[in-house]
């Protein structure tokens, strides 16, 4: 099932559209806190985004530029300030179109299904992992955080994984090496602190700092 989150700050308009679209068997979240957009995009890792232009806080061009940052999932501009000059501002925002309000649900819901199917059908979508507004896309082995990003080595993003997928406990120590190198036998231990270390520095690059946590006799976990 496709999801789609819809960033409307009008609850009317956002329930109409959720309503419609699930009629359709499309999945939909609506966002809730619009000082953090990002983090509920990632949470929630859409396969489209539908994005009004007139938001509190920051206007629908900076939270479209904040998601190409992470990701290149298909944004539609759904706004009724539809003059050319803002429909090409979205477009070189990232936007890739632009539906103007008032709008037919049932066109809404085309044009949507019309994407889907043009980014999709030769490709799968992105999968993102979020903690604490760092964001790792699992496609193409980048973490990202407050819009800088940092390319990861396979083992740095297979141990960041699995500190991930086990957030709110440690992980031990054999458990990551078996998941690096598939053995626990044969691995200098000293190994794995050496990638434990050059994560570390990379994330601190961005960063991110003591976001990855030593638990003396056990592993290593994220943050609480």
């Amino acid at each position: 099932m496709y999801k789609i989150l819809i960033v409307e700050d009008d609850p009317i308009i956002a329930s109409a559209v959720a309503k419609h679209l699930a009629s359709w068997g499309l999945q939909t979240s609506s966002i809730q806190d619009f000082q953090h957009v990002t983090s509920e995009f990632a949470a929630f890792d859409p396969q489209l985004v539908l994005m009004d232009l007139s938001l509190p806080f920051y206007n629908g061009f900076h939270w479209c530029e904040e998601i190409r940052r992470i990701s290149k999932v298909p944004i539609i501009f759904i706004s009724s300030a539809s003059d050319n000059m803002n429909i090409v501002m979205a477009m070189n925002r990232g936007g890739d179109d632009f539906i103007a309000k008032p709008f037919d649900l049932n066109v809404l819901t085309a044009k949507i299904q019309a994407t889907l199917r043009r980014t999709y059908d030769f490709g799968t979508p992105a999968n993102l992992m979020e903690h604490h507004g760092a964001v790792l896309n699992l496609s193409d082995g980048t973490i990202t955080y407050q819009g800088q990003k940092s390319e990861l080595t396979k083992n740095e993003f297979k141990i960041l994984q699995a500190l991930l997928e086990s957030r709110g406990k440690a992980v031990r120590r054999d458990d990551l090496m078996t998941r690096l190198w598939e053995t626990d036998s044969y691995v200098d231990e000293n190994t794995l602190t050496v990638n434990i270390n050059r994560l570390r520095k990379k994330l601190e690059g961005i960063g991110l700092f003591d976001f990855i946590l030593t638990k003396k006799g056990i592993g290593y976990m994220v943050s609480a």
